[in-house]
């Protein structure tokens, strides 16, 4: 792509699980008045459909419903995240159903931001690599951050344990993988304002955006 400001772009944001790279997209969506795409969110969407929780509950069993009918997202972690055969197995099944519509979102979501003349919209999605989303990417930035720092961002936010960080990671693509896929690499072991100015002058430098 060539570095202008007259092109609607997708910037992706990959890394690893509490790498933050949710805080620096969001970060730079307010600050340039960018839209955003959160595939945590739009996973999130997906679930509430009648049609999704259907298949699921005839795959897993009512159990993985709460008390409103709706899906526990904690009771059906359980059943896809690990590496024993059955756990792979569940998630292969999950990902075949709610993957293809969380794609039609974040396809609405990009063709309405063009259609709007926004200059681009952010893609903060954490298997964007491994469903082969990163292709409506004109790039993708990796955010790097140490294993601990990652684990005390998931165990402060979402209350994981190790155990819980490795499986979740364990069910991605591993972060060298990931690194190779991506066009930059944003060092996020600092201050977080030092990690959003790179961010800041990259977007600058290669898609004009200021």
């Amino acid at each position: 792509m060539t570095q202008t400001d007259s092109q609607f772009a997708v910037l992706g944001f990959v890394g690893g699980v509490g790498s933050g790279k949710s805080t620096l997209s969001r970060m730079l969506a307010e600050k340039l008045s960018i839209p955003r795409i959160d595939g945590d969110e739009l996973g999130h969407q997906v679930l509430k459909l009648k049609s999704v929780r259907d298949q699921l509950t005839a795959i897993f069993g009512s159990e993985i419903l709460n008390e409103q009918g709706e899906i526990d997202r904690p009771a059906l972690g359980k059943q896809v995240w690990g590496e024993d055969n059955p756990a792979i197995q569940n998630r292969i099944q999950l990902e075949k159903i709610v993957h293809p519509e969380i794609k039609d979102l974040m396809q609405q979501q990009i063709d309405s931001a063009r259609e709007q003349g926004a200059r681009g919209i952010l893609l903060d999605a954490a298997v964007m690599l491994e469903t082969g989303w990163g292709h409506v990417c004109d790039k993708i930035v990796f955010v790097e951050t140490s294993q601990k720092q990652r684990l005390q961002n998931v165990t402060e936010s979402r209350n994981w344990t190790m155990e819980q960080l490795q499986k979740r990671e364990q069910s991605q693509w591993s972060l060298e993988e990931k690194q190779r896929h991506c066009d930059v690499t944003i060092d996020n072991s600092g201050p977080l304002e030092d990690s959003f100015q790179q961010l800041l002058n990259y977007v600058e430098r290669t898609f004009g955006w200021s």
